[in-house]
Formats: C-alpha cells, sequence, structure tokens
C-alpha cells in the first residue's frame, strides 16, 4: 500500500469515527445511554474490547515515540477521545514517515541497530 492509498485510507477511518461519534452526542444521551450499556454484559465486554483496543494501540505509540510524556499524552488523549485520537495520530505518523512503512511503524527507533 502507498503512502497515498495509506493516507487515504485512514482520513476516511478517522472521519467515519468522528461522524459516529457526532451522531452519538447529537442524537443519544451520553449518560443515560452509557448507563444502560453498562447494566448489558455486551456492553461490558464492548467496554472492554474498546479500551484493549486502545492500550494496544497506546503501546505502538510507547514503542515508537522516545519521550515519555509524548506516549502519556497520546494514551490520555485516546483514552478519552477514543479511536477519532489514535486515527490523527496514525495521520501523523504517516505523515512524518514519508511513506516509509519502517519509518511509520517503528518511529524514532527505525535508525537502531536491530542486530538482536
Amino acid at each position: 500500500m502507498g503512502m497515498k492509498t495509506a493516507l487515504v485510507y485512514l482520513v476516511i477511518l478517522t472521519l467515519v469515527m468522528g461522524g459516529a461519534l457526532a451522531y452519538g452526542f447529537i442524537v443519544g444521551d451520553f449518560w443515560k445511554d452509557g448507563g444502560e450499556l453498562i447494566e448489558n454484559p455486551w456492553g461490558i465486554v464492548s467496554l472492554f474490547d474498546v479500551y484493549v483496543g486502545f492500550f494496544f494501540f497506546i503501546g505502538w505509540i510507547a514503542y515508537r515515540e522516545c519521550c515519555l510524556g509524548m506516549t502519556l499524552t497520546w494514551g490520555i488523549a485516546i483514552c478519552l477521545g477514543g479511536n477519532v485520537v489514535a486515527g490523527i495520530y496514525a495521520i501523523l505518523a504517516l505523515y512524518k514517515s514519508k511513506g516509509d512503512a519502517h519509518a511509520f511503524f517503528m518511529g524514532v527507533k527505525k535508525d537502531i541497530d536491530q542486530t538482536n
């Protein structure tokens, strides 16, 4: 997948998630509906699924970044803002990598000798 295709993919997914969140906040009642979600076993499973996914993504950020403060900032933002924030991070990482897949996935660690 080239950089242009990857960028389009990431932007579309981020916009879709942003649209879904906007719909939920405009049409739904966050506190009332959230309470009903917590009362449903599958609602609880869904929340675990979402937050475990966030922490998988935050693990990738921690691997890519050399600054603990940057990792914590992005981690908190993702836990509060969800996958829209994760999408923004991925888009920025793609731009910084200039299309280099190794740089995209490994970030600042791409130049470290991987002889192990």
